[in-house]
């Protein structure tokens, strides 16, 4: 009975040694498995600068000359959805449009392209081409390039003028069909700078040209 008491007494202390020491942090014991990230809850969002013409700066570098950026700026805060990206591309098409409207004579395309004064100027020089007899036959090769040169606001009224390089194929027949001028064998390099016009969060999602001039 005795030696029953002794080891007791002795594995009751080697218990209590035990105790002591996994019963405090040491600094070696495995760390908790890391939870779940629904279990940890949302992390704080680290702090980042906000930078509004990243996007646009990027662009710039191919797309955009400096003269325009402030503008581009103000139209982005005026109508948040504006892509310059998706605006150039729809420039490059009705550049192409408004062109072969008007070697076409096709008034009623440019009367849903251009503004009145852009299209009482076309419609009065397919009117002196007609009285002459004369038809062009023209062909836009490519367009090498398109650059937004300027960009202004003005209330919501925005305006955005684009640089065309491009390569045109043209002759002027006349009221026989002969070849009074130019030729469609060699593309001539043409250089417009249009501008074209939106007023931001209308109805019309349009944008039409409404001056055009050569570089």
């Amino acid at each position: 009975m005795l030696y029953v008491i002794v080891f007791a007494m002795i594995a009751a202390f080697l218990a209590l040694r035990l105790y002591g020491v996994l019963g405090k942090r040491t600094g070696h014991e495995q760390q908790p498995l890391p939870r779940a990230a629904e279990e940890r809850g949302a992390l704080p969002a680290a702090p980042r600068a906000v930078d509004v013409a990243a996007e646009p700066r990027e662009i710039a570098n191919r797309h955009i000359e400096p003269k325009a950026e402030a503008g581009l700026r103000a139209i982005v805060a005026g109508e948040p959805g504006f892509d310059v990206g998706q605006f150039l591309q729809g420039a490059k098409g009705a550049y192409r449009m408004v062109l072969e409207a008007f070697w076409q004579g096709d008034e009623a395309a440019l009367a849903d392209l251009a503004g009145p004064d852009v299209r009482a100027a076309f419609v009065d020089a397919i009117a002196q081409r007609r009285e002459a007899g004369e038809t062009l036959d023209n062909r836009l090769v490519t367009i090498e390039r398109g650059v937004i040169a300027d960009a202004q606001l003005a209330g919501r009224e925005a305006r955005i003028t684009v640089r065309f390089d491009a390569d045109i194929a043209a002759i002027t027949r006349n009221a026989e069909g002969q070849v009074i001028a130019g030729s469609l064998t060699d593309a001539v390099e043409t250089h417009d700078v249009w501008t074209f016009m939106r007023t931001l969060k209308s109805g019309d999602p349009n944008w039409k040209l409404v001056d055009t001039d050569e570089a």
